[in-house]
């Protein structure tokens, strides 16, 4: 698999990380308050050599985020989509129906760092946004962190997060 690296921005926070060569499906759901963000993020994940599965809302009249997370989490459970972006008003709401699903493994992130060490340390599947929390260009910059990074754990020297992930997973089986 052929490597690219990616550099977002100035700041500290924007580090280079390894982007993947391979297209996945992503499914992206959203409420009434994410909305106004949801092109923003169709766009980021077209962008980036991905193919997103929209799976509403379509409007801004007000719907439960529950209903949303849960069809992004049937997608990735029914291996309709690799990945998922949910958007809310905080990223909080949908984050925490999202991780009520077995299998999805959602994660709040307002800056690239934890977009992609999200992925790369705890094999995060489940990007979560707040549209009133952030704006238009910071979320196509967490987007392609996120999409751009892989799981480091099956890497030699990097087995310490499989081990992580899989207490995790023990953990999810007990419920």
């Amino acid at each position: 698999m052929q490597m690219r690296f990616l550099q977002f921005g100035h700041r500290p926070d924007m580090v280079k990380f390894p982007q993947k060569d391979c297209a996945m499906k992503i499914a992206i759901a959203c409420d009434h308050a994410g909305y106004p963000m949801k092109e923003t993020v169709l766009e980021a994940v077209r962008r980036a050599g991905h193919t997103p599965l929209d799976l509403g809302t379509d409007s801004a009249e007000p719907v439960d985020y529950p209903d949303y997370a849960e069809k992004v989490g049937r997608a990735i459970q029914m291996g309709e989509a690799e990945r998922g972006i949910l958007v809310c008003g905080s990223g909080v709401g949908a984050c925490i129906a999202a991780n009520k699903m077995i299998g999805v493994y959602a994660g709040v992130c307002h800056d690239t760092y934890s977009a992609h060490q999200g992925v790369e340390h705890d094999d995060m599947n489940v990007l979560c946004l707040g549209a009133r929390i952030i704006g238009p260009e910071p979320a196509r910059e967490i987007v392609s962190a996120f999409l751009a990074a892989r799981f480091l754990g099956r890497d030699p020297g990097q087995e310490r997060h499989a081990r992580r992930v899989s207490k995790i997973r023990a953990l999810e089986a007990r419920r």
